[in-house]
């Protein structure tokens, strides 16, 4: 899969006020964790938002820090959701050889039969777990529902492995089901009467 190169500088002060002064000039603090010490970093926030508009965990990452690359995945980012702005990174280096687990997205492909005769397509998993080398790591898992009838599902057990992944969920999880109209009508129908026996029971 395609990585991507990101300059960053190592930082000696943890606290929260030179934390908040590398945020005002525009660095993100960050750490890696790993099979070495952690290591405190900052990030270039418009270089981060530029190169990495979308981020999953099985997105690889080389961090470059003073002529040394460290090859790294994003565990974690903690986003201030009003101003929209990234306020810290944690990231996880592996080693190459060594196996590592991940999420990886489930990306569905294809229009089910069950979906043109007016049935949903109800996606229960959107990514899986995953164990495999860095080299085999792929950028998502993609899943054709063309044969899906109404009714029809897929469970883990049924989604194709590349060569050196394992999956690490249940494999009786359901990943995508076809549901019927009818199905969706008599539940909709059986909370109604649910809510006007408890009105009932009220008065």
């Amino acid at each position: 899969m395609e990585q991507k190169t990101l300059s960053v500088i190592e930082r000696t002060e943890f606290k929260k006020g030179p934390a908040k002064k590398l945020r005002s000039e525009g660095l993100i603090p960050a750490v890696v964790y790993g099979h070495t010490d952690p290591l405190h970093i900052a990030v270039n926030a418009i270089e981060f938002g530029k190169k990495f508009r979308v981020v999953t965990e099985n997105t690889i990452i080389k961090l470059e820090l003073g002529g040394k690359t460290i090859e790294v995945l994003v565990k974690d980012i903690d986003e201030d959701i009003v101003t929209e702005t990234i306020k810290h990174i944690d990231f996880f280096e592996f080693e190459q050889g060594k196996t590592l687990k991940t999420r990886v997205p489930i990306h569905l492909v294809g229009n089910s039969a069950g979906a043109k005769e007016g049935g949903a397509v109800e996606q229960k998993l959107h990514e899986l777990e995953i164990e495999c080398l860095p080299k085999d790591l792929p950028e998502a898992i993609e899943i054709d529902i063309t044969s899906l009838g109404m009714g029809d599902s897929i469970h883990v057990s049924q989604v194709p492995l590349e060569d050196g992944v394992k999956f690490l969920n249940s494999e009786t999880q359901t990943v995508v089901v076809i549901t019927s109209p009818k199905a969706a009508v008599v539940e909709t129908e059986d909370e109604g009467e649910d809510e006007a026996a408890e009105e009932g029971t009220a008065e």
